[in-house]
């Protein structure tokens, strides 16, 4: 259950990044109102899979899918280069989540 946690806690982490693009674009207690539900559900989730995972790789997890995440949101909804390079590294980072889960 605490992966589970762990991929909630990391979508919750892509949304509130999304947000923060909102509200650079409007800024209003809306746009407030969803990040801080993104990054409070962000945290609340990874605390539940911290009571079962080790901090570093709940940690490093977390931060992994958050980074990658946000740069696939960029690039699938914002525009974002789609450059072969940044594909290649949004797979390390991924490749290095799935490692840790393997020896976690």
């Amino acid at each position: 259950m605490a992966w589970i946690y762990l991929l909630v806690a990391g979508g919750f982490e892509v949304f509130g990044v999304s947000m923060i693009h909102s509200l650079n674009k409007a800024r209003n207690w809306r746009s407030i109102g969803m990040i801080s539900l993104g990054f409070g559900g962000s945290f609340l989730f990874l605390t539940l899979a911290m009571q079962t995972l080790p901090m570093s790789t709940a940690y490093a997890l977390w931060t992994g899918i958050g980074a990658s995440g946000g740069a696939v949101l960029g690039m699938l909804r914002y525009g974002e280069a789609r450059d072969l390079r940044r594909i290649l590294y949004i797979v390390m980072i991924l490749g290095a989540a799935v490692g840790l889960k393997l020896v976690a």
